[in-house]
This record gives structure tokens, sequence and C-alpha cells, in this order.
């Protein structure tokens, strides 16, 4: 099964790539992150670098604060952002 996936990008992420978001098609039914990431690395030099820091970037699934390990299916929303610091 294919299918489709929003990606937002936030914060610095956002700003180094110059876009917010875009929708990308996934080649089986379901992957971990971690292979989402790697394609998208794969396809675009500016994600490559962005991710390069990818111990520090956290991910979202479906609005909820999720792992590389975690799992992303048809119809997801995955969102990365920089690290933040509160108070």
């Amino acid at each position: 099964m294919q299918g489709r996936v929003t990606i937002l990008y936030f914060a610095s992420l956002r700003e180094q790539l110059g876009r917010e978001c875009e929708d990308v098609s996934l080649t089986d039914g379901q992957v971990p992150v971690q292979t989402l990431v790697s394609d998208l690395r794969s396809r675009d030099k500016a994600l490559d670098g962005v991710f390069a820091a990818m111990p520090r970037i956290r991910v979202a699934i479906n609005q909820e604060l999720a792992s590389f390990q975690d799992t992303v299916k048809a119809g997801d929303e995955v969102a990365f952002f920089p690290p933040m610091t509160g108070g």
C-alpha cells in the first residue's frame, strides 16, 4: 500500500530549509521515522544537512511526541523541530 505523509518543519529547521511543509510518498505502507528520514536525506541536500544534527532533532507523529523508531503510515502528519528549552 502506498500513500502520502505530510511533513512539517518548525523553527530553525523551517528557516534552514526555506519551507514549512511538504507531502511525500511512502513506498511501503508503514515505515519507521528513521527510514523516512533516510529517504528524505537521500533526495535533498538541504534535508541531508538539516538531519545531520539528528540526535538533537525532535519528532512528533500526529501531534504526539515520538521517536525515530516509531512508525508512520499513509495519512500521518510528521513534524520535526529542534529541541526547546522552557521555564
